[in-house]
């Protein structure tokens, strides 16, 4: 098998060269066409093998290249003023010598005639922060992907993000009444004590851009009802970025699995075989080894912290 080109058309015209065979023969079984064998026939005639190797076909000239006495303009005119490349395009202007400003960039670059900017590049180390169970707690809802019996219904989902420990229940309605009722159950169930919890700014977690314009007082807004929960257990609640997602990264990954393993394997029949199936679905999970826990199951890890609640018990 040949490697080059040059021995790919070595192979072809080598025996027309020395009259082992007819051009025509040879053209019936080259993948080549009879053109081509005809010039690379030439080409070895007048010049040898070195005459085969394939030459660019790019043009040597291009029609629309800035002429010479134009670039040397630029050049000098640089190196006298030491004018960048849009104020040496304006002067170039009103002398009359069109010339678009990112030309000039390229013919300072070219010629080494641009600053050159010392950046000292630093090797950040990183520290990934250990967590224990229940520091932070992200909750988010994802919306169950089919409708059941012509309804749509949702996943509330509760995500540790040290042992990533998660509790899951569905529920018929998106609303703040089940983000209190949801969060209370997930701190009854957990088998840790819950210190902060991680939302996004959707209105049934905070009424941050919802609530306040319909507050009496813009200067003491409304609270919402998890904040006045989470102050009464003293639970500190965070709020991520509008519009940034990946800062609730590891809810995020575990719909994911839930789209993938879960609802995309299964059908339900109706609500209540859906809350029968995630329940055997969030015990799975909890049992499951995850890489970012160097092999460890979500129960293992926070069995490995002296627990302070009796462990999660799936109703």
């Amino acid at each position: 098998m040949t490697k080059t080109v040059k021995e790919e058309r070595l192979r072809w015209v080598f025996p027309i060269a020395n009259n082992e065979m007819k051009l025509v023969d040879v053209a019936k079984i080259c993948p080549h066409s009879q053109r081509s064998l005809e010039r690379w026939l030439a080409a070895y005639q007048s010049g040898g093998e070195e005459a085969l190797e394939p030459k660019s076909t790019r043009p040597k000239t291009n029609s629309n290249e800035t002429p010479l006495w134009l670039k040397q303009k630029v050049i000098d005119l640089r190196k006298e003023t030491s004018k960048c490349a849009l104020k040496i395009h304006w002067d170039l202007g009103k002398k009359g010598f069109g010339i678009d400003a990112r030309t000039v960039g390229k013919i300072l670059k070219t010629e080494g005639l641009t600053r050159k900017y010392h950046s000292r590049k630093v090797n950040y180390e990183y520290v990934r922060a250990e967590l224990e169970p229940g520091e932070i707690v992200e909750v988010d809802v994802k919306y169950v992907p089919d409708d059941i019996e012509g309804k749509p219904y949702f996943q509330y989902t509760s995500t540790d993000v040290a042992g990533r420990w998660r509790y899951l229940k569905a529920y018929d309605e998106q609303t703040s009444f089940n983000s209190v009722q949801f969060v209370s159950e997930v701190q009854k169930r957990a088998p840790f004590r819950i210190k902060a919890i991680k939302t996004d700014n959707h209105s049934t977690f905070t009424n941050k851009y919802t609530g306040y314009a319909k507050s009496a007082d813009p200067y003491l807004p409304r609270p919402h009802s998890l904040d006045v929960w989470c102050e009464q257990n003293e639970i500190t609640h965070y709020l991520i970025d509008r519009g940034k997602p990946q800062q609730q990264g590891t809810i995020e990954r575990g719909h994911r699995s839930d789209q993938e393993t879960f609802y995309d394997r299964n059908t339900f029949k109706s609500f209540e075989h859906l809350q029968y199936r995630m329940r055997l679905w969030n015990m799975y999970y909890n049992d499951l080894e995850h890489c970012g826990l160097n092999g460890r199951t979500p129960n293992e890890f926070v069995r490995h912290y002296q627990l302070i609640k009796p462990p999660y018990v799936c109703a």
